[in-house]
């Protein structure tokens, strides 16, 4: 968002925007609130959250998908494990095994032979409540099941990213945009068997299968256009500048066919 403000700016000097950071959690309330116009998520907004926006307003908000992310499953950069199943991340991360798994997996030999990684217990590192990326990936990791509540849990991808990068005994899940040499991020075996690796191409064309849309969500009553500068905002997201921005933040960008410079309220 911030950077699609600074490129808006640069073409419009008289343009200000004000951005404001609080994870996914804070943009419907402050859309309810009618402190904001636009309220970017890494989730989709939930069936309560959108109730309440509705209670407040008469109309649903406008929902727009952005960009291209996905959830990562990462490890120990020199960790030799091939690749996961979504029943074996499941299996890891929760209590409830909800994804059909037959039983926790709690240490490292329990996924490599002990002599190619004698790290003992697996450390667990995630996001916090605030976040969308923790609970998109409740609902498709886990089946929407129970976390453990072993996990240390941050306040963004970039802390987890850190963390597993500096012990060997560590496994975290994080956002794409914050790969780094440091952590491996481990292919995910699909429902057909094959272990996708999260790449620009896997990712657009949703093959990965932790692949998910970025939004934002638009307060505009029915039958109203958003004013000119507002508009502006929105035709540069959908450009190809705006979606070059996308892929220099270290997101994915929307295939071309999902490009297309809105004009909400038509």
């Amino acid at each position: 968002m911030l950077r699609w403000g600074e490129a808006l700016h640069h073409r419009y000097p008289d343009i200000t925007l004000q951005f404001q950071a609080g994870g996914s959690a804070s943009a419907p309330t402050a859309l309810v609130a009618g402190t904001t116009r636009f309220g970017p998520m890494s989730r989709p907004i939930t069936e309560r959250e959108r109730q309440q926006f509705i209670e407040r307003y008469g109309y649903p908000p406008h929902e727009l998908s952005v960009a291209r992310d996905a959830l990562l499953l990462v490890v120990h950069r020199h960790n030799p494990l091939a690749s996961l199943t979504r029943k074996q991340a499941d299996a890891i991360f929760s209590t409830s095994l909800d994804c059909g798994g037959p039983q926790p997996i709690r240490r490292w030999e329990d996924l490599l032979p002990a002599d190619q990684w004698p790290y003992g217990k697996i450390a667990l590192h995630g996001r916090n409540l605030a976040s969308g990326t923790h609970r998109l990936f409740q609902e498709q990791a886990l089946c929407n099941g129970q976390f453990r509540r072993d996990i240390s849990e941050h306040p963004g991808s970039s802390a987890v990213i850190a963390a597993v990068g500096e012990s060997p005994n560590a496994m975290g899940y994080a956002g794409y945009n914050h790969l780094n040499p440091m952590v491996r991020a481990l292919p995910l075996i699909n429902d057909k068997g094959t272990a996708i690796t999260p790449s620009v191409a896997t990712i657009q064309d949703d093959t990965y299968p932790l692949s998910r849309d970025l939004y934002l969500y638009v307060n505009l009553p029915p039958g109203e256009r958003l004013p000119p500068a507002e508009q502006a905002f929105l035709e540069l997201i959908f450009s190809d500048e705006g979606q070059q921005i996308v892929q220099a933040a270290g997101f994915v960008p929307l295939p071309q066919t999902q490009r297309s410079p809105l004009l909400l309220g038509d």
